[in-house]
């Protein structure tokens, strides 16, 4: 059943109209929506609606309200990844499944050794954006997650976090489980995962972590991709809290 975010003024007793163009083109024109088909539908209160279209015409889809409830697609505590950029599809890939793991934002941040220079990341994130858009619909997030502007690792670390997660696979002082075992993730908490380059962290970004008595922890032995990483990360971080 095809997902969509709307807005709560969309919706009118038992009705829901959709006239926002995007939505309207992808139902009408992509998907060639009719009537009786059902929908999945969403607003910024996280209520889930579930529906059957009753009508199409040249601006407008309406459909009547079958059933609504909150929606539990979503995490317990709020989840931010900040990453250094990677080449072409693979960064694509991150950014999709970042989404589909339950991040709240991505930051993407210039690190020493990253693969793309500022002036291509500034081109990029509108396309990043819209891969998080696409892959929230695809995954029926509760909340759409923010891709944020170019930044770097010392004014993200400006914001407040009650966790910072960073992965060093090469420098790690201990295991991601050997961390959360002592420091557990309390439902609300605002986590931070940083993940580098292929070419890893630089000597000045290490210095930086020790000197905010960071946590450089390790996923295993194996070697991970940059790519990799960041889904065992995510993953393992969800799979500890919830254990």
């Amino acid at each position: 059943m095809p997902h969509f975010f709307i807005k709560s003024e969309d919706k009118k007793d038992n009705q829901i109209t959709i006239t926002d163009s995007e939505n309207y083109r992808h139902l009408a024109k992509a998907l060639r929506i009719r009537r009786g088909e059902k929908l999945l539908l969403i607003d910024e209160d996280q209520i889930q609606y579930e529906t059957v279209v009753t009508d199409i015409d040249s601006s407008k889809i309406i459909c009547n309200i079958e059933k609504f409830y909150p929606s539990k697609r979503d995490l317990e505590f709020d989840l931010y990844l900040a990453q250094s950029p990677l080449r072409s599809d693979a960064q694509l890939t991150i950014m999709e499944k970042s989404t589909e793991l339950g991040v709240r934002g991505v930051y993407p941040v210039i690190t020493d050794n990253c693969a793309l220079n500022q002036s291509v990341l500034a081109k990029k994130q509108e396309k990043w954006q819209k891969v998080m858009y696409e892959a929230s619909k695809q995954c029926e997030r509760a909340k759409m997650p923010t891709c944020y502007n170019i930044t770097t690792l010392e004014k993200v670390l400006e914001n407040k976090f009650d966790k910072v997660i960073v992965f060093a696979e090469r420098s790690a002082d201990e295991s991601l489980k050997q961390y959360l075992t002592k420091n557990k993730i309390e439902k609300g908490e605002k986590v931070l995962v940083i993940i580098g380059p292929e070419g890893g962290f630089s000597k000045r970004e290490f210095d930086l972590f020790k000197a905010m008595n960071l946590p450089l922890l390790t996923l295993g032995d194996l070697i991970l991709k940059a790519e990799t990483a960041v889904i065992v990360g995510l993953g393992n971080i969800i799979y500890e809290y919830q254990g």
